[in-house]
């Protein structure tokens, strides 16, 4: 079980730390934005 969690940690890491090289946060952020608007009937 221990191996199982590492292997999810050290996978959330590359991730996490590959879309923030990307600048992946940034469009989640701007379809975040785009969805919340839509929602309440301003965008």
């Amino acid at each position: 079980m221990n191996k199982q969690r590492l292997l999810v940690f050290v996978t959330s890491v590359f991730f996490i730390s590959y879309g923030i090289y990307t600048k992946e946060y940034t469009r989640v952020m701007r379809k975040a934005i785009t969805i919340c608007l839509e929602c309440i009937g301003i965008g």
